[in-house]
């Protein structure tokens, strides 16, 4: 009998190393968070967050990858080489739909960062613009579309009414509205910022968040988080923490521009602090979940769905995609 309660002890012992074991290799991971997210308004939210976690005043380790274009963290997120992500909310949905629901929204974290621009005086309104020729950024994507739509609530044919003409890259348009070459269009920021702080001749002519508003129910919503839909469910106090920490990240970033512009700036989110001071009032950076979150990320994305079923992964994502709503 001895015999027998010895093996049956060095079983449960085993089994119980084994299961600790498992339970540390799953913490041990949660000292590497993997945050990705984009330069520009998208991350600018962040600044404080990657700040602290450098001096190791967060509550849990993260590590921080900075991109230069969509196409970089999607390819990060198809791998499943992430934990949570700042995105485009349109690409948050064309990722949902390519993984078969491996990700979910938890947040939106910027609403309206794009603006007409005008080397001159003739725009004052929307019905303004026909008849001219808009240069723009953004073709098949967020700003293609929000102009679209405003243009036509406004009785203005996008079509017909306006000539748009897209470029591949904001810095180009910027640098072209900089030199004088082109006199109307259409920007998000900070590269608003940069052509208003070297042409004194070019003035913001429309907010097309105001004019969002102007003709819309819900917010116009740029950028979200997603989170692997594996994390949240392994870990969601670990999720919990991040959109806590997160949440006081924006609250101190809309709060002390001078030195969140250095944190920017520091971050590689935005190359020059001059250049974030100016645009963070301008770039409605905020922290929204639950229902006001699954609201706002759906009107906006019945708007694109609606312009271009392709701009959202060619359908709309069910409830599932949206973390902590019911």
């Amino acid at each position: 009998m001895k015999k027998y309660l010895s093996i049956i002890l060095a079983v449960v012992m085993t089994v119980c190393a084994v299961v600790m074991t498992s339970c540390t290799a799953g913490e041990a991971k949660l000292d590497e968070v993997r945050v990705l997210t984009l330069m520009g308004p998208t991350g600018m939210g962040m600044a404080k967050l990657i700040s602290d976690s450098k001096e190791n005043k967060t509550s849990q380790n993260y590590k921080f990858t900075i991109a230069t274009a969509p196409d970089q963290i999607s390819a990060e997120v198809l791998k499943g080489e992430f934990e949570i992500a700042a995105v485009p909310v349109n690409l948050a949905s064309v990722l949902y739909n390519k993984t078969e629901g491996k990700v979910k929204v938890a947040a939106v974290n910027t609403l309206g960062v794009l603006y007409v621009l005008e080397n001159g005086d003739t725009v004052k309104s929307v019905a303004d613009l026909k008849g001219k020729k808009i240069y723009a950024t953004g073709q098949g994507a967020n700003p293609e579309y929000t102009l679209r739509y405003i243009l036509s609530k406004n009785n203005v044919d996008p079509d017909k009414d306006v000539t748009i003409e897209y470029l591949a890259e904001h810095a180009e348009l910027a640098t072209q509205m900089t030199s004088g070459g082109v006199t109307l269009g259409m920007l998000p920021e900070p590269n608003v910022t940069a052509v208003l702080l070297n042409n004194k001749d070019v003035r913001i002519a429309l907010d097309l968040t105001k004019e969002w508003r102007a003709v819309s129910d819900t917010e116009l919503v740029q950028g979200c988080i997603i989170v692997s839909e594996k994390f949240a469910a392994e870990h969601p106090q670990a999720l919990r923490t991040f959109l806590d920490e997160y949440k006081s990240s924006v609250e101190y970033v809309n709060a002390n521009v001078d030195e969140a512009s250095a944190l920017i700036e520091a971050a590689g989110i935005v190359p020059k602090a001059a250049i974030a001071k100016k645009a963070l009032p301008n770039c409605n950076i905020v922290l929204i979940t639950g229902a006001d979150m699954k609201a706002s990320v759906s009107a906006m994305l019945n708007v694109l769905f609606e312009a271009a079923p392709k701009s959202v992964g060619g359908k709309l994502p069910d409830d599932a995609f949206y973390y902590g709503v019911k």
